[in-house]
């Protein structure tokens, strides 16, 4: 498997990511979704590929979700990073 990730190029302080599943937006804390669309095996695949490259826990993903195209779920990783 051909792996094409881009490198870090942003030369920002690093922000702080929390993974607390609240929605609630403050004024130093921004929530930012990361979703994903496909057959529930690619899904699947895809969840367990970002894990084992550290960027999620499997179980912060939501449960499989169907979306609008039939035979397609998504999945959603909620994070809040800090905005300041």
């Amino acid at each position: 498997m051909t792996k094409s990730f881009l490198a870090d190029t942003c030369q920002t302080t690093a922000p702080l990511v929390y993974t607390n599943n609240s929605t609630e937006t403050t004024p130093d804390r921004e929530s930012v979704k990361v979703v994903i669309y496909g057959s529930k095996r690619g899904v699947n695949n895809i969840i367990l590929t970002l894990y084992k490259l550290g960027f999620a826990e499997v179980n912060e993903w939501s449960p499989l979700l169907p979306s609008s195209n039939p035979g397609e779920v998504m999945s959603i990783l909620t994070r809040q990073i800090m905005t300041t």
